[in-house]
């Protein structure tokens, strides 16, 4: 969608001083009071590009032009379905004239089921650790949880909120798998701090924090309101299949497995203030509503620059859970211009992820104009991102169009998925294909074991409905190979690409020589890249 170089001064006085601030002028913080009005999509897309695009000014780096229809194709089902478009689809898009194409298509893939989908793939990878005491724990109450919540686009505090409130058993409310995944106070605090308010605290667990004004003290304080939660049924569950669950019990007494550095001070708030709590009554509604008011000066901020890092691969702050005052945006503007708009429309996702993916810095080219390169992400040009292993899963299937198993089968960990380790194919594919924890989503991991797995595999290698269907057309070997580039590439072949695909059709026979063109395309590096 072409906003073109038009900047509506008069969005409101908010635009104004961001912009301001952004040239190095002073703006008056009185002048810019209460809560920022909600604006429309296009202009909080223009809004993102002109304070990019200023920052991109006064570094001296120029910026990609806009990326072509395949281009953007591919990267948008990819970021916002976690799964390539098929041939008939991305046909339909290249050669549809509508000026309003690519603004359309983003609504309707997050109006698709697997939109909720590829969100609890992403979500869940990061809440349930890669730990081997969650080997017997099933992920897929919270998959399922995650699943609906995001499809039904809840707003996000009361996402959150009903996240970190959870109770009863697993087989009733699949959030309670979160709790079940980390069950100490300590480690649920470290988890709720990075997610859901950017903060690295697990660093002031033992000693005050060495790089930032976090203390000990205050890492306990927000543990505290985590001290009354219990894993309920563990025990029975393991012996005889029962849901297990959690429940938040004022009988008090010190929780099991907690480290020795653990310290027993009242509840406090993250650098803010200690409520008033009621001992018989649970903490964690308290901590929720503080943690999800729109006054909280981490929450907003926290979630758009994860969702920015999700679909540029690198966020406004990196790394993405280290939000501190020594750890400044690269573009404190726009993080927040997102943010203030994110409160402003309550906390609706889907309209986050619209402004971002109508803006133009999202539908820039990934291929650079210079050779200069920046020392923090200045989003000139759209990040390469590996695919994740899920997405390379289902976008293998999707291309050969072969039926696979629903998405989101289980624990995105080794060893952690399921009784007894990774059940069905996707969860064992995934397993094998997993990056580091904590790897650099825009770094290629994989090396020589998955590339021989890509090659040899059963599902490398299984006859698949686009193949044959192909094969045993009539189409001209032309057609053909255009169909090919199209369910894998998302993309027609250019003219030479094309020659040499049917004179290689043309010397090996069409069973064969179409069969390896369409291995080749599969085990390309542009296959298994999102650009």
């Amino acid at each position: 969608m072409n906003h073109g170089k038009r900047f509506l001064c008069g969005i409101s006085l908010l635009t104004a001083a961001i912009v301001a601030i952004n040239v190095g002028q002073s703006a008056p913080a009185a002048k810019v009071q209460g809560p920022a009005p909600k604006l429309d999509i296009p202009k909080v897309a223009q809004l993102v590009d002109q304070l990019i695009q200023t920052k991109l000014a006064a570094e001296k780096v120029p910026a990609s032009p806009m990326s072509s229809d395949a281009e953007f194709l591919r990267r948008v089902y990819l970021d916002i379905v976690g799964v390539i478009p098929p041939a008939d689809k991305a046909a339909a898009f290249l050669d549809s004239k509508d000026p309003a194409k690519r603004s359309k298509l983003i609504d309707d893939l997050l109006a698709s089921p697997d939109y909720g989908k590829h969100m609890a793939d992403h979500w869940q990878a990061m809440m349930l650790p890669r730990d081997s005491n969650n080997r017997r724990l099933q992920g897929k109450p919270l998959v399922a949880w995650l699943e609906e919540n995001f499809n039904a686009n809840k707003p996000w505090d009361k996402m959150v909120y009903d996240l970190l409130t959870a109770s009863g058993a697993q087989s009733e409310n699949g959030a309670v798998t979160y709790f079940l995944a980390n069950p100490t106070p300590d480690k649920m605090n470290d988890s709720v701090c990075q997610l859901f308010l950017g903060v690295r605290l697990q660093c002031a667990q033992c000693h005050n924090h060495p790089f930032t004004n976090y203390k000990q003290d205050e890492y306990w304080a927000m543990a505290a309101f985590f001290m009354k939660v219990r894993p309920d049924n563990v025990n029975k569950a393991a012996k005889t299949g029962a849901s297990p669950g959690i429940v938040e019990s004022d009988k008090g007494g010190k929780p099991k497995g907690l480290p020795e550095s653990a310290k027993f001070v009242p509840a406090k708030f993250l650098q803010a203030e200690q409520p008033k709590l009621n001992a018989s009554e649970p903490y964690r509604p308290v901590l929720a509503s503080w943690l999800t008011a729109q006054t909280n000066p981490f929450f907003a901020k926290a979630m758009v620059n994860r969702t920015w890092a999700q679909f540029f691969g690198k966020g406004f702050v990196n790394p993405i859970d280290d939000m501190h005052a020594d750890n400044p945006a690269t573009n404190p503007e726009a993080l927040k211009a997102l943010a203030d708009q994110f409160v402003a429309s309550d906390f609706d996702l889907k309209h986050l992820i619209r402004c971002i993916c109508n803006s133009q810095t999202y539908q820039r080219t990934s291929k650079p104009v210079s050779d200069m390169l920046t020392e923090k992400p200045m989003f000139e040009r759209m990040a390469i991102k590996p695919l994740t292993p899920e997405q390379l899963y289902d976008s293998l299937n999707a291309a050969m169009g072969v039926s696979a198993p629903e998405k989101g089968g289980g624990m995105r960990a080794k060893g952690a998925m399921g009784r007894g380790g990774p059940q069905g194919p996707r969860e064992q594919f995934v397993a094998f294909f997993m990056p580091d924890e904590g790897a650099d989503p825009t770094e290629y991991q994989a090396g020589i074991p998955q590339a021989l797995r890509l090659m040899n595999s059963a599902q490398m290698n299984r006859p698949g409905s686009t193949l044959q269907n192909l094969i045993k057309s009539s189409k001209q070997p032309a057609e053909v190979v255009e169909q090919l580039y199209l369910a894998a590439l998302s993309r027609r072949p250019n003219a030479t690409e094309s020659q040499r695909m049917i004179e290689y059709v043309q010397r090996s026979g069409a069973d064969k020589g179409y069969t390896d063109v369409f291995w080749a395309l599969l085990n390309s590096s542009e296959f298994t890249l999102n650009h």
